[in-house]
């Protein structure tokens, strides 16, 4: 079978395609053949060498994918041979083939394309994660949700219009933000142009905000909790800031870390906020909670009509390029690559 293989750490040009053997289906595993995997920003760290939890080059990356059933494995009956399914797996899924847990997937809407089953398993899990387990947003908050045209936070945004009355703000480039407004975003921020701390608090009227999805890290973090109201609560779930061009920067990512700040107990006491942390590489410790937050995603996709919105679709031989659009950040949703 075909791979995109990261050959080693640096820029896009380190990607190869390559040929190796299919993976075998082991107990409770189904084989399936994929039609479309995702692409995020986990890659792209993991190509630059900056995602720790990775494993190291050379290796094949990807975390979710929509194919068809191939083949089960041992005391597996279901899905069926030949279903169209969306799964997610612990790295590999950028190949023809992937061997996953029966329990990882699951079917396929019949109006619904590979390329658009492709986008939700990973990006709606974690969104769901972020929005129900951990932030627990409830109606009438305000929520604000950083490069909020990415994969994950364009989900995020949708999945906030399930919680009536929330009011979502998304910080974006300007040409970004008719696509985000017709997700559900009542204020779309461009932060390239404006200061978006004191827009947040124009817009608000110095109240300040329930809840910060940030994935940026960084001064960013100080900057969200600064806006937060009474028992607010800032999520931080990633360090994109530390990503500094095609390669990996040790000056930028020094820099991000020095300006991250300091959040002690007493503090967090006295200003009665809260933060948390999310590190979505590790929800494979448990297999049950990642399977509950799966399903529980893409059935409120189901019941409320939600559908993956598809930036751009690559074949595995360019892989170079979706990479680029996403270390660009030109993507209005999730970069798909197809076999």
């Amino acid at each position: 079978m075909r791979s995109v293989w990261i050959t080693k750490t640096g820029g896009p040009e380190v990607l190869a395609v390559r040929e190796s053997s299919s993976p075998v289906p082991g107990p409770g595993e189904i084989l399936v053949r994929v039609r479309a995997t995702g692409v995020g920003f986990a890659e792209v760290l993991a190509r630059q060498g900056t995602y720790p939890l990775a494993p190291k080059p050379p290796c094949v990356v990807g975390y979710d994918a929509a194919g068809i059933v191939e083949a089960h494995g041992r005391d597996v009956n279901s899905p069926a041979i030949g279903a169209r399914v969306m799964v997610i797996c612990h790295f590999g899924a950028h190949a023809e083939m992937v061997a996953v847990p029966a329990q990882f997937a699951l079917p396929i809407p019949e109006e619904m394309s590979f390329e658009e089953a492709a986008c939700l398993p990973w990006n709606y899990l974690v969104a769901y994660h972020l929005i129900f387990r951990v932030a627990c947003v409830r109606p009438g908050e305000r929520v604000l949700v950083h490069m909020a045209a990415g994969g994950v936070d364009m989900a995020a945004i949708q999945l906030l219009r399930t919680i009536p009355g929330t009011v979502a703000f998304g910080t974006a480039s300007s040409f970004k933000h008719d696509a985000l407004r017709s997700e559900g975003c009542q204020h779309a921020i461009d932060y390239r142009t404006s200061d978006y701390t004191k827009e947040i608090t124009r817009l608000t009227d110095g109240s300040g905000l329930d809840v910060v999805l940030d994935p940026l890290g960084g001064d960013d973090w100080r900057k969200g909790f600064n806006l937060l109201r009474p028992a607010g609560r800032l999520v931080a779930f990633g360090c994109a800031n530390m990503m500094s061009g095609e390669r990996r920067n040790p000056a930028a990512m020094l820099r991000q870390l020095l300006r991250t700040p300091r959040f002690s107990p007493i503090k967090l006491l006295e200003m009665n906020r809260s933060v948390a942390g999310v590190s979505t590489g590790r929800f494979w410790r448990d297999p049950q909670l990642l399977g509950e937050s799966l399903t529980a995603a893409v059935e409120l996709c189901r019941q409320n009509g939600l559908r993956p919105r598809v930036d751009s679709v690559h074949s595995f031989d360019q892989a170079a390029l979706a990479h680029r659009r996403i270390e660009d950040r030109s993507n209005i949703g999730r970069v798909v690559l197809t076999p």
